[in-house]
Parts: C-alpha cells; structure tokens; sequence
C-alpha cells in the first residue's frame, strides 16, 4: 500500500492504521489492486509486527500457502484463498512473504446502510479465510476483475465525471461483497455455527456480557435454558464447552487491550472482568501460557 500517516496505538511498534484515502484513484474511499511482497500501510513499520487497521481488507491470493495472523489466531491461506480482515482486529503478515494476487481495501462509510447489512460487513463470527469452490471463485475473480476495471477508470482519463465514477463502484463493489457474503455465511464453519438458535442466542449474549459475566449458570438462566441444554447446544456447534466459550472471548479481549493499548495490567483485567489483578494475570497465564506482561512485550 502506498504511505500513510498512521494514528498511535499501544507504545512504539503498535500502530492503528487509517484508511489511506489519499493515495486511492480519484480520491474514492476504497482501494483495488495487485498484492505482493513490496505493498505496506506505511513504509517505518513493518507489517510482520502486529497492528492494527481501522478499514476492511480483502485478500484474493494466486499463490500460496500463506500463513497470516488476525485476533491471534493463525491462518493459512493458498491460491484461490481469501482473507477477510475487518474494522479493528489486530493482525499481522507473515515474514515469509508470498503474499500474490488482488487486494481490495474499503473505507467504512464508503457504502449505504442497507448495503452494509446486506453483505455483512461486520458480522466478527464468521470466519476471516474463505476456500470457495470452483465455481465460486469463477464468479467473484470476475467480480473483482471488473471492480479492478471500473477503479482504474477513475484516474487519467477517466471516462466518468466523479460522482459518477464513485456511484458505479459502490454498485460493483456491492456486486462483489454480495457474493463474499454468501461465500461466508454458507461456509460449513458459519453454517454450523448458526443453524443452532441456542448457540447463536448464547454467542450473541457472551459477545454483548463476557466483560462482566463469566458464569455459564447465569447465562442459561437468563437465556431461558438448563445448564444442560447450552452446553449440548454449544458443544455441537463449537466442539467445546461453554466456559471455554466464555474463556476464549476473554482472552481475546485481554489480548487486544494488551496488544494496542498502554492500559496498565490492572486495568486491562478490570475491563475484562477480573477487578482483582493477581487473579487476571493467573487467568491469563493459564489459558496462554504467558503473564499479561510477557505478551505485551512480546509484541513490542
């Protein structure tokens, strides 16, 4: 990506990245082009440090495989693969490079309300690397093969006063995002996930409570169903069991206070539940292996 200024994070080496809508043809809040070793959000931080990015990314990858990081939680993507990054998740590139293909990257706000809800912009559950089948592919190379076309028509020589030029992106854009969407929610992982109302009610719960509430028996009661039932329920869904469901979602938040936020240790755990630090930092180590401290100077 070409150069950017970048708002600070969590201390040196942990940047939140803006959108870099300076740098886009014609100034549109998105950005589509060929992806490859050489490309960075901004040329004083390397990209195999994580960070993080206040924008969507997309990842169409012609070789592989690829091994990224996002929310902690490492992927690995092969040709025909794609990354689905979104608004505020922390992530990282891989030092061994191979990143080959298309990248698209858009600005929140560049598309209406209904178009976000269409397509799912911000659906967090559903799993970031996508592996469409053959046809799949077919469809969205060709959806995206021609976003490519119509962004490129923005810059010299456009043939599109810009306001028209910024109203046939948004329409291609949204042609490409509606087949993304499907891709993801048909998903086997997402199909699993949410073809169970009583996952999906807990999931939602947990998403909205896991600051302030880690009792699996508080969850069921105020969800209407025996300990029993959710457990079943989320076992069959995720292969693990409630508390570890809640424990999971935690951890991750404590990592990305740590990751990028200069918020004492303390502080982090209180955001997270735990207003006794001692027992937050036993947590921490016990379902990461490291203290709260050691990961954040490991990130640094």
């Amino acid at each position: 990506m070409a150069d950017t200024h970048t708002q600070d994070g969590a201390g040196e080496g942990i940047r939140t990245f803006p959108f870099p809508v300076e740098h886009s043809v014609g100034g549109v809040g998105m950005q589509v082009g060929p992806m490859d070793v050489g490309r960075t959000w901004h040329s004083d931080a390397p990209l195999d440090r994580v960070h993080r990015i206040d924008f969507h990314v997309v990842m169409l990858f012609d070789d592989g495989p690829v091994r990224h990081m996002i929310d902690f939680a490492e992927h690995e993507a092969r040709a025909g693969d794609l990354l689905w990054i979104r608004p505020g998740q922390v992530h990282r590139f891989s030092r061994s490079g191979g990143y080959r293909g298309t990248v698209l990257t858009m600005q929140p706000g560049f598309l209406p309300r209904a178009t976000v809800e269409a397509t799912g912009l911000y659906r967090y559950d559903l799993p970031p690397l996508l592996r469409p089948d053959g046809p799949q592919l077919a469809g969205l190379r060709a959806a995206l093969t021609y976003l490519r076309g119509e962004y490129d028509d923005g810059g010299a020589g456009a043939t599109l006063p810009l306001s028209l030029h910024t109203a046939v992106l948004r329409h291609s854009l949204t042609a490409f995002l509606l087949r993304l969407a499907h891709l993801a929610a048909s998903s086997e992982e997402a199909a699993r996930r949410q073809g169970d109302t009583t996952f999906t009610l807990f999931r939602d719960a947990v998403e909205r409570d896991f600051a302030t509430n880690h009792s699996v028996s508080a969850y069921a009661d105020a969800l209407g169903y025996s300990r029993r039932t959710l457990v079943r329920a989320v076992r069959a869904a995720t292969g693990e069991t409630p508390k570890g469901f809640i424990d999971k979602r935690v951890v991750l938040e404590a990592k990305r206070l740590l990751a990028h936020t200069d918020l004492p240790i303390g502080r982090v755990g209180a955001a997270v539940g735990f207003p006794d630090p001692a027992n937050f930092s036993k947590f921490f180590q016990l379902h990461t292996g490291s203290t709260p401290v050691a990961f954040r100077a490991e990130l640094r």
